[in-house]
């Protein structure tokens, strides 16, 4: 039962969630403020969506199957209520998305916010009824030859990243890639968003550091730098071993003092091939770092490295001169890995420049704590069940994300209020390490304490539905899986194309 003024409601089971020694009166007004303003958000089916994610957070263990859901008590309504909310409910997800970026937010170890950005597959093989389905990348469990290509939903998801090893992470949007959309384009408008509302939520003023963006190596970081300009942000990505990047432009001087005989000065330097250590030269600033997971990590740096852009591909229909993008190469070295496999070195691109030493270790440490949102992937998989429901329609599953999205920041709101829940096999966790399926297992006990705006459900009797026996007359329209767009490659296959 909820206490809608929030007054606590002193049981056994409530002491036990409880941290003893801690006042959790402003955890429970934060997370309070979010549920009010989550419902406020609803605007379609609100009370039952709103019930749902309750029952994701009230639920005892991993979320198997959807419907086991509304036999739980915290939901009031029926399995059929559930079903109609996700398929025909409602969520307002610009103002959602400015209510998360105006929640407290996790800050780098030099004051700055650090962003990751990442994509997560919904994989939906067995639904030749569901729209707007692509190949999702899959990652074998025996090595790259095992790797597969699996029809899903791809979501590209964006979370705030907290200082030092940790399993948390602040969600802040999430959107669907569909078959007509250039991947970077629909991130670098994502991002574009996410910063906007950032500023505007008084997470971000003029004269703050810039905000850190972390791409893995699925996206091409100077071109991401290029789709964000404008912003104040720092774009690091990792580049593939294997990439040939140009050092900076010669001056004249330099360039007539190394060609006396003249000619046409270079738009470009010498070539740094990364796989040829004789290309490297002097770095501009070097770093060593001793770890627990690592070993000795040592870092070198080469400032105003820029890839030499030509009009293919993503700058086929780029007009004008094409740009030269500058920034700062980093060659992360380590001695050793977690799983004991050979250290492969690591090559991270930056778009600032004239970085020193204590700047290169800034960058290598955020790309590092950018695989934290791997935990958060894996929480809301096996632990909140984003991916169970059979549902047909994307927006039906972009509701769902979006109510997954609600719980995690609930967890994560109520970290700090929450005492060792754990299993007499666990280990007791550190003081304020405890992890959000931790934190999930004492919500029920917590519940009491917050705001709920929910309105109970009007008494109602099923309909008759299709009559036993009769066919379906209206069979579900099959959907090819895959891009429906074809970008050329070259500027003579983009001419062919054209009428």
């Amino acid at each position: 039962m909820c206490s809608d003024q929030g007054a606590p409601i002193k049981t056994k089971a409530v002491k036990v969630s409880l941290l003893p020694d801690t006042d959790p009166g402003e955890a429970f007004a934060q997370a309070s403020r979010f549920r009010e303003d989550l419902f406020d958000c609803l605007t379609m089916r609100g009370d039952e969506l709103f019930e749902l994610v309750d029952a994701l957070l009230c639920t005892d263990g991993p979320v198997t199957s959807p419907v086991d859901l509304t036999l739980v008590a915290e939901h009031r309504r029926g399995h059929g209520a559930m079903y109609e909310a996700l398929n025909s409910g409602n969520v307002d997800v610009p103002r959602l998305r400015q209510v998360l970026a105006g929640l407290p937010m996790p800050r780098a170890a030099d004051g700055r916010l650090v962003l990751a950005v990442d994509v997560s597959n919904w994989l939906r093989p067995d639904a030749p009824t569901s729209a707007d389905r692509l190949f999702c990348h899959v990652y074998g469990r025996s090595g790259r030859s095992s790797d597969q290509f699996i029809p899903g939903w791809p979501y590209s998801f964006v979370a705030a990243l907290e200082l030092g090893r940790t399993s948390w992470c602040q969600l802040l949007d999430a959107v669907r890639l569909g078959p007509e959309d250039d991947v970077a384009e629909v991130t670098a408008a994502q991002l574009r968003r996410v910063v906007a509302d950032l500023i505007e939520m008084g997470r971000w003023h003029v004269g703050d550091r810039n905000i850190l963006i972390v791409f893995d190596a699925g996206y091409d970081a100077p071109r991401m730098a290029h789709l964000l300009d404008g912003l104040p942000v720092e774009v690091l990505g990792r580049m593939r071993s294997d990439r040939v990047m140009r050092r900076p432009t010669p001056s004249l001087k330099e360039y007539a003092l190394a060609y006396p005989q003249g000619g046409r000065p270079p738009k470009h330097g010498k070539e740094f091939r990364f796989a040829k250590p004789e290309t490297w030269g002097e770095p501009d600033a070097a770093t060593v770092q001793v770890t627990d997971r690592y070993g000795t990590a040592g870092a070198m740096a080469w400032d105003r490295i820029h890839p030499r852009l030509t009009t293919r591909s993503a700058w086929i229909d780029h007009t004008g001169e094409l740009p030269i993008i500058e920034g700062t190469l980093i060659r992360l070295q380590a001695d050793r890995l977690p799983g004991g496999g050979d250290p492969l070195p690591l090559w991270l691109w930056s778009s600032a420049t004239g970085l020193n030493s204590e700047d290169v270790d800034v960058r290598w440490q955020a790309f590092l704590r950018s695989f934290d949102i791997e935990h958060l992937f894996r929480m809301m998989k096996q632990t909140l069940g984003w991916t169970r429901p059979k549902l047909r329609t994307p927006e039906a599953g972009e509701r769902r994300t979006w109510l997954i999205i609600a719980a995690h920041t609930q967890i994560r709101l109520l970290r700090d209020a929450t005492a060792d829940w754990r299993r007499p096999w666990e280990k007791p966790a550190e003081p304020g390490r405890l992890t959000p399926a931790r934190v999930r297992r004492g919500f029920r006990n917590l519940r009491p304490h917050l705001h709920c705006p929910a309105r109970a459900p009007k008494p109602s009797t099923p309909g008759l539905g299709r009559p036993l026996g009769s066919k379906n007359r209206r069979p579900a329209t099959r959907y090819d899986v895959g891009k429906t767009v074809k970008r050329p490659e070259s500027i003579t296959e983009r001419n062919r194309l054209r009428p």
